[in-house]
């Protein structure tokens, strides 16, 4: 299933600017009861049992619209077994591994896009991710710790945090902070700094054949007062992308915040839209399949939810196959009122299409709110009955 949809996300995309977004999400399911039934544990001290979920999206770079799945890993650790301690194993014997397999799976994937950027968080932040960056890519990622570089000073070695301080300021620019979870959104100034550096190469668990420094881009962007609700934002972001001005930092900034596209998955794959961790799933391999299923059919559901605006400016074919639009526009005719707000608002063959028809199939009178992932899931479930009976036709009766 998901190298179907990583199939179908390579055709779609074909001479764009693509940022590749990957993370890992625990998948919850209990405890004692699930531990006995085989799930291994999640979480801090073990106490909870479930899955991992290791995900990457494709986004359109220019637009922020979902492009497709590139790569679904669903895991169940085995827990129980000593290892040696984490500095002493090599990044393939961690599950830090799943880093870079990812990166060398969009490489491949995505090899007709013009270019490609992988963005992650600070999970991601250790050296062998940025020694293995494939040819055709770059990396944006956000550093989680202080590490050694080189100075230029007669190439002695310094701290990155404290070389990022005393950099002068680039420039500043305003942004809209979307709200989250104990925040408010906010439209504060953010200020941009960024200086090409040297990182050196950790002194326990890297492999000896890894070069002994890496030349990277660290761009740091911080707001520039504190808010009422929540902590100042203040990232730190390693590029392998090259900056030599305050446009491309911004650019670096506004890649890195499309990153939140793939914490709105997890949210519609978990919350809003499938709700799986209330699956009662009692064997560990059938909810292997029912999550990877459910991660295919959550990028839809995401996409049709991000185009309902119009705009992602994406096509209906991005989504649905040609066949489906005449079915689609026949369901808009059907469903389309006398009023303006009971018309389809967006051109036919334009995925906004087809999200406002998912949406009224899915219950959404277009007069109140916006339609969301629960709206579109139902919606879609709709749709696939109708095209099922279309398909059928009378001489299979």
């Amino acid at each position: 299933m998901v190298e179907h949809a990583a199939g179908i996300t390579s055709a779609h995309v074909q001479g764009r600017d693509v940022v590749v977004i990957q993370d890992t999400s625990e998948i919850s399911v209990g405890g004692r009861r699930a531990k006995a039934q085989g799930y291994g544990p999640i979480g801090k001290g073990g106490a909870l049992r479930g899955l991992l979920l290791h995900a990457m999206l494709a986004v359109d770079a220019a637009t922020g619209g979902i492009i497709g799945l590139v790569d679904a890993q669903v895991s169940n650790r085995t827990g129980g077994k000593k290892v040696k301690p984490r500095r002493q194993r090599k990044t393939h014997e961690k599950e830090s591994q799943r880093w870079i397999d990812a990166t060398m799976r969009a490489a491949e994937v995505l090899t007709g896009a013009r270019s490609i950027t992988g963005t992650s968080d600070r999970e991601s932040d250790f050296y062998e991710h940025f020694v293995a960056c494939p040819s055709n890519m770059h990396l944006i990622v956000r550093a989680c710790q202080n590490r050694k570089i080189v100075k230029e000073e007669k190439h002695q070695s310094g701290s990155l945090y404290p070389h990022i301080d005393c950099l002068p300021e680039a420039g500043r620019f305003i942004a809209n902070i979307p709200a989250a979870p104990g925040r408010k959104a906010r439209v504060t100034e953010l200020a941009v700094r960024f200086s090409r550096v040297q990182l050196c190469k950790p002194r326990h668990g890297a492999a000896r054949e890894l070069p002994a420094s890496i030349e990277v881009t660290v761009v740091d962007v911080r707001e520039t007062s504190k808010p009422a609700d929540s902590d100042p934002i203040h990232w730190r972001l390693i590029t392998t992308h090259e900056v030599t001005s305050f446009d491309q930092a911004c650019r670096i900034v506004g890649l890195y915040r499309m990153r939140w596209t793939i914490e709105e998955y997890f949210h519609t794959l978990k919350t809003a839209g499938f709700d799986i961790e209330s699956a009662d799933i009692s064997d560990p391999q059938v909810m292997i399949k029912f999550v990877a299923a459910a991660s295919v059919a959550a990028v839809t559901v995401m996409q049709l939810v991000k185009a309902r605006d119009g705009t992602t400016g994406q096509k209906l074919t991005d989504t649905f196959t040609p066949k489906d639009q005449p079915i689609l526009e026949a369901i808009s005719a059907k469903l389309e009122g006398k009023t303006a707000k009971q018309k389809n608002p967006h051109p036919k063959g334009s995925l906004g299409y087809a999200s406002w028809v998912i949406a009224r199939l899915g219950g959404w009178t277009g007069y109140y709110g916006k339609p969301g992932p629960q709206v579109m899931r139902r919606g879609l479930e709709d749709f696939q009955r109708i095209k099922y009976g279309v398909h059928l036709g009378l001489q299979n009766v």
